[in-house]
């Protein structure tokens, strides 16, 4: 997977941005921040925000900082954030600033932070390290910038989930070639390319560095053909499916089959 590639497709369109709707900068900030509390409530008792009061903190994929702001008004310590494209951190350094905070960017790679050893209390990712190529190394990457004790909060893609489920269907049963990999569809399809998914023991064995780590399933938006599908995926076949789509019956099935794995690492 070339960076540059990973790169561009993110600069095109921040994650989320097609939230951020209204008339000012502020009103479209403020609406894409609330859509995306709306969509994953389970985000902010994950966070802990309110843990980063007094902290070190460095956040690794800003986005559209909706998060970001959150952890800024906790008053931490110190907090960073760092995005591999120059579209979200024009985004979070507006948000920041309109509410009167001075963040500190940096454009750079997950899988070298710019960091010496043992530089932050806590790490937070959410949805960002498995657009990496080396995931375990941006995964030792958290570990090394973690002072000892330090925790690591981050959000990676379940391939045993209801929405590779529903790409692999489309774009290799449906396609006619249902022997396709579901982790090759994900490279391809999900979003950018060489995006990846973990099995729950596969995201176990990366934390593996740490002294301890806990991995669970979340059930997630995408899981229930909810809010927008991202760049790649618009158009009649997804809006059929959206009538038809057994929300309920998925939900009762439980959050062990949902998109979102959430680990939470001790160094």
């Amino acid at each position: 997977m070339a960076t540059r590639a990973v790169h561009d497709f993110w600069n095109h369109e921040s994650c989320g941005e097609v939230y951020a709707r209204g008339g000012s900068v502020r009103e479209q900030l403020a609406a894409q921040a609330r859509t995306r509390y709306e969509l994953e409530p389970y985000l902010a008792p994950f966070a802990r925000f309110t843990e980063a009061r007094g902290a070190a903190v460095l956040e690794i994929g800003v986005g559209m900082g909706a998060d970001h702001l959150q952890f800024a008004e906790q008053h931490p310590r110190r907090l960073v954030g760092l995005d591999l494209t120059t579209r979200a951190l024009a985004h979070t350094r507006n948000r920041l600033v309109l509410e009167g905070h001075a963040p500190r960017l940096l454009q750079a790679d997950a899988e070298r932070l710019p960091f010496p050893d043992a530089s932050f209390d806590l790490v937070f990712s959410w949805g960002v390290l498995h657009h990496t190529a080396d995931v375990a190394g941006a995964i030792r990457e958290v570990h090394r910038v973690l002072v000892p004790g330090g925790r690591a909060r981050v959000m990676l893609y379940h391939r045993n989930s209801w929405t590779v489920d529903m790409l692999w269907l489309r774009y290799a049963v449906a396609a006619g070639r249902p022997w396709r990999s579901r982790r090759a569809v994900v490279g391809e399809r999900l979003e950018s390319p060489g995006t990846q998914a973990f099995t729950r023991a596969e995201a176990e064995r990366l934390f593996a560095p740490f002294a301890h780590a806990a991995v669970r399933p979340q059930l997630a938006f995408t899981d229930l053909l909810e809010g927008a599908a991202g760049q790649r995926h618009r158009g009649p076949v997804l809006a059929a499916a959206r009538r038809i789509w057994p929300r309920r019956w998925i939900r009762r099935g439980g959050a062990r089959r949902g998109f979102n794995l959430l680990i939470e690492a001790r160094k």
